[in-house]
């Protein structure tokens, strides 16, 4: 009776039989190491759509936040792989799973101040999408960590893996010297975004910037904001000159993340500053008169009207009360909210080699 032994060797499979010369039968290809592939777009697949691949892997950080389902649904459309990295709690992401197809979105823990977890997290990205923005300070971290120091760090770390694209939200009219409508010393949140712009450029100088105006949809906190109750006084309003001088550009949450999933393709995209506006202007008072009406509480005999913000002795006790409670703002209600949404600007006025986009449904 032959004697059968097997032999597995890292290559090969070798077989002897007693009597019998020995067969060696490779498990894989025995020649030279395949070449590395230089660009992800090589591996595309499909038709498009969900159930493709474009080429694109993505890295989206801030993907919890209120633009992160809008853009990680637009990627996914179109067969974008992503990668989500989060801090908090698992459960504030998991529904973005949704947004692609089996395999197509996974998950990585991490920490904003963490190098090798963020390296981690962009180690096989092409694209790489800084969503992490703050108006008010938390117990973690200031305006300054998420405007400047986060993004800075991302930029840096991504230039330094070899990442092709990297794209930041920063906001319209960032600015190095804000004027000053009602807090002293101007917003500190548009001085931080403008920071962070140059901090972004500093370390990664092809990176594409977006610079939204008010962004209004499922969930925001621009029609929101102006309709919760702690808003109001009673059934008053109190608003920067009763809203009469202030200038909106509001703009569909969707066209924002459609833009940014368009110039993660395009080259001409590299190193220049969006500012991403809706197609028509309007006065904040008519917009603030309209909303009431469509909540049916315009109506005479309501008792709504707006008056002038500077003039409100309640404002400041709200403030206050807020700030008792940092990261958890009732109605959104901050210093940094209400200085912005005073800005009596549109859109910025002090690059004149800012592309301006209007982006429409």
């Amino acid at each position: 009776m032959a004697c059968t032994s097997m032999i597995l060797s890292k290559s090969s499979l070798i077989i002897r039989t007693q009597g019998l010369p020995a067969i060696s039968v490779a498990c894989y290809s025995t020649g030279p190491d395949p070449r590395p592939i230089k660009s992800l777009s090589l591996l595309k697949k499909g038709t498009g759509g969900r159930s493709s691949f474009n080429g694109v892997v993505a890295t989206v950080f801030g993907a919890s936040g209120y633009m992160g389902s809008y853009l990680c649904n637009k990627l996914g459309k179109q067969g974008s792989q992503i990668i989500i990295p989060y801090r908090g709690n698992f459960y504030d992401v998991r529904d973005l799973r949704l947004c692609g197809d089996l395999g197509q979105v996974l998950f990585q823990p991490y920490h904003p101040r963490n190098d090798d977890e963020i390296r981690k997290a962009i180690k096989y990205s092409n694209v790489v999408i800084n969503l992490i923005g703050r108006e008010f300070a938390t117990k973690n971290f200031t305006i300054a960590d998420a405007n400047v120091e986060i993004p800075a760090r991302l930029a840096r770390l991504s230039k330094e893996m070899g990442v092709e694209k990297f794209i930041h939200i920063s906001a319209l009219n960032a600015d190095p010297n804000p004027p000053t409508y009602y807090i002293s010393g101007g917003s500190q949140f548009y001085r931080t975004k403008y920071q962070g712009e140059k901090e972004v450029l500093r370390e990664f100088p092809e990176a594409t910037i977006f610079r939204p105006s008010d962004m209004y949809g499922s969930g925001d906190k621009f029609l929101r904001y102006y309709g919760h109750m702690w808003r109001h006084v009673f059934r008053k309003l109190a608003v920067y000159k009763k809203g009469e001088e202030t200038i909106k550009q509001p703009v569909y949450v969707g066209d924002v993340a459609a833009a940014i999933v368009a110039a993660c393709k395009d080259p001409d995209a590299a190193g220049k500053i969006y500012q991403a506006v809706g197609p028509k202007r309007y006065l904040l008072s008519e917009l603030l008169d309209w909303f009431h009406v469509v909540m049916k509480k315009g109506e005479p005999d309501y008792g709504y009207y707006r008056y002038d913000l500077r003039y409100d002795p309640v404002m400041p006790l709200k403030l206050f009360i807020n700030g008792l409670f940092p990261g958890y703002p009732m109605g959104h209600l901050t210093p940094e909210r209400v200085e912005r949404v005073s800005n009596r600007k549109s859109t910025s006025e002090i690059w004149r080699s800012v592309v301006r986009v209007q982006v429409k449904s």
